[in-house]
């Protein structure tokens, strides 16, 4: 229930709806009411943040210290016995290539987590997610099913079907490697609250960011100046981790 919970409330907490609600509430107010002044408040103060969250200055400088907080992981030296590669978005269709089944941010995390598998010669591939909605199969098995379709070693995998959530990803890893080192491969802007789970159960894991999004690159001045779903995404994420962190803290499932 508090799970499922968690889940609605995010989602409308989360840019795009939560400024439709609040355009509604302003078109609502204007359609059937007096309070014409506060409509048209609501209305241009939720287009104007809709449009701005929009573009890339804003949405990337919203994103851009999440994933700042750890470099990307080249260290092919450290012993590592697991490679911990946290779920993601996915969907699951037979008939459809295996990596096309990964969405959003898992196709780069699971990509990530073979690099580093092929770095440490030896290692566990360890996939976490459980199943959602009514798919067949779960985000760890669907993982798995792309590493082994770009040649690991099926006797290399090992699936955590459970988990729905972060922390029981850290529950279900803890009760697998112990206080052992591992890498633990998620995106750079998830990978800071990751930690706090991770390390909140005891555990000592070693941070491997994956799919940066936020540009640091240049970009055509059109590219920057024009409102794009893409950059609202950027927003998306950087919000949603922010709520994410706040809620942690609340309920104490953190280090810090």
């Amino acid at each position: 229930m508090l799970f499922a919970l968690k889940k609605i409330v995010g989602g409308l907490l989360s840019p795009l709806p939560l400024l439709m609600l609040l355009m509604a509430a302003g078109l609502i107010l204007l359609w059937f009411s007096r309070r014409q002044i506060t409509g048209r408040i609501l209305v241009s103060l939720s287009w104007l943040t809709l449009l701005l969250l929009s573009l890339q200055p804003i949405a990337d400088r919203l994103l851009a210290p999440l994933e700042a907080a750890y470099p990307t992981y080249d260290d092919t030296g450290t012993s590592i016995a697991y490679v911990v590669v946290l779920g993601g978005g996915y969907t699951f269709n037979p008939h459809w290539a295996p990596s096309s089944n990964l969405v959003n941010n898992s196709l780069p995390r699971v990509v990530e987590g073979i690099r580093q598998y092929r770095n440490h010669p030896g290692s566990k591939m360890v996939f976490t997610g459980g199943a959602a909605a009514d798919n067949p199969v779960s985000s760890a098995e669907t993982a798995a099913r792309v590493a082994e379709s770009l040649g690991v070693p099926a006797g290399d995998i090992i699936k955590l079907k459970k988990p729905r959530d972060t922390g029981q990803e850290a529950a279900g890893v803890a009760a697998l490697v112990g206080r052992a080192p591992f890498l633990l491969v998620t995106s750079a802007n998830h990978l800071p609250r990751a930690m706090r789970f991770f390390q909140a159960s005891g555990l000592s894991p070693i941070p491997v960011p994956a799919n940066q999004l936020a540009v640091t690159s240049a970009l055509n001045f059109w590219e920057r100046i024009y409102p794009s779903a893409l950059w609202l995404g950027h927003t998306e994420r950087a919000w949603y981790e922010t709520l994410g962190g706040l809620w942690q803290r609340m309920t104490g499932d953190s280090a810090t």
